[in-house]
């Protein structure tokens, strides 16, 4: 039962986090800028406005169009199940492994990319092809992230990785650590399409990946895929956090004030990442698209040298 209790909490701090990441990306880069910018719940207000318009579906799409944002916001509401957002208070492991978290993953990534190429629009083939491409030159970085993460706790299981780490003290400062860090950093930026891979508030032709995917959506369709791109950040972004930031196992409260705590902890790590990278926007420029292998290479050395670390060093 209380593991019951705690997907509730889970989905339920996905659904309401999830858009509040973006605005406080948008509010630091505004500061940064010397800029007011947008209120920090301006997604929420831009989804109800959405949910609350109709819908328009072009005449030459199939149910691949009608029925891929419901594809991609449960494949994002899954994956986010996947990935703990905190493993103090959860008694047994959710089922499923790293291997599963990357092919839900990939399920909403090849719908949206069909959705793209069913209107026959232009646009939609040239952000589809644009995205597959990114996504398989930064498959090998999390192909290596994942293997080595495994070797260092024994299992695949999301759980057991962050429970190790949670466990291993002072060691997340290690060398290994550092370099797979930086590695899913980059991952991080690729799969969320943030510069400098992707610059989500452009319209431009020219450089437009996952906008130019679904500019035929529109309504609760619309709002759909923009929240389904929100939890998948959100995931990700705990993913990090709760390995490479394993600091659960500094507090040992209990009940109420356990959950509260470790909610507290991982709010507070969360920021801090989102921090990072709204620093990382402000300070570069979208990269030219033919520059990005060059990015994901440098992901995959950062990933194979902790990969290298790890039988040379061990976990330090």
């Amino acid at each position: 039962m209380t593991t019951i209790y705690y997907l509730v909490l889970q989905v339920v701090v996905v659904i309401l986090l999830a858009p509040l990441v973006n605005g406080i990306i948008n509010k630091i880069k505004a500061l940064t800028q010397k800029r007011q910018g947008a209120p920090l719940l301006q997604m929420y207000f831009d989804l109800h406005k959405l949910f609350k318009k109709s819908v328009v579906v072009p005449d030459c799409s199939s149910w691949i169009f009608r029925g891929t944002p419901y594809i991609v916001f449960g494949s994002s509401l899954v994956a986010g199940l996947l990935v703990p957002i905190t493993v103090s208070m959860l008694p047994h492991y959710i089922p499923g492994d790293f291997i599963l978290l990357i092919y839900v993953l990939a399920l909403g990534r090849f719908f949206t990319c069909l959705a793209a190429l069913d209107t026959g629009s232009a646009f939609g083939g040239m952000g589809a092809s644009r995205e597959v491409m990114i996504s398989s030159l930064i498959e090998p970085s999390i192909i290596i992230v994942v293997i080595t993460l495994s070797l260092m706790s024994g299992s695949t299981s999301v759980f057991v990785i962050m429970e190790t780490m949670a466990q291993s003290g002072t060691a997340f400062i290690g060398p290994v650590y550092i370099l797979l860090f930086l590695s899913m950093l980059i991952i991080i930026i690729a799969e969320t399409s943030r510069i400098p891979v992707d610059d989500p508030s452009t319209h431009l032709e020219l450089t437009m990946v996952h906008e130019a995917m679904i500019l035929e959506y529109t309504g609760r369709h619309l709002a759909l895929m923009e929240y389904g791109a929100a939890i998948k950040q959100l995931m990700l972004m705990t993913l990090v956090v709760n390995i490479f930031l394993p600091l659960d196992g500094l507090f040992s409260f209990t009940g109420i004030l356990g959950v509260a705590m470790s909610l507290l902890l991982y709010a507070f790590k969360l920021l801090i990442l989102t921090g990072i990278i709204a620093l990382i926007e402000v300070n570069t420029v979208k990269v030219r698209f033919f520059s990005i292998p060059n990015l994901a290479a440098l992901s995959f050395i950062l990933a194979f040298l902790g990969f290298l670390q790890f039988f040379v060093l061990g976990r330090g």
